[in-house]
């Protein structure tokens, strides 16, 4: 999940490099949005490896 968060912080500084860049902007966004694109894929990950350790697989460990 840190590396979830550290991904969005990215976007964020990116969104807020936009606002005070506005010449830069497109680039910007556009960077933010791929942040936002690898956090998706990190929290999915994060999910999928949680559903495939569940209760039952720890028992039989």
């Amino acid at each position: 999940m840190e590396t979830v968060q550290r991904l969005r912080a990215m976007a964020s500084l990116c969104r807020q490099s936009a606002a005070l860049h506005p010449d830069r902007s497109w680039k910007l966004l556009a960077k933010a949005e791929y942040w936002e694109h690898l956090a998706a894929a990190a929290l999915s990950t994060h999910l999928e490896d949680g559903f495939t350790t569940g209760p039952h697989d720890l028992a039989a460990a």
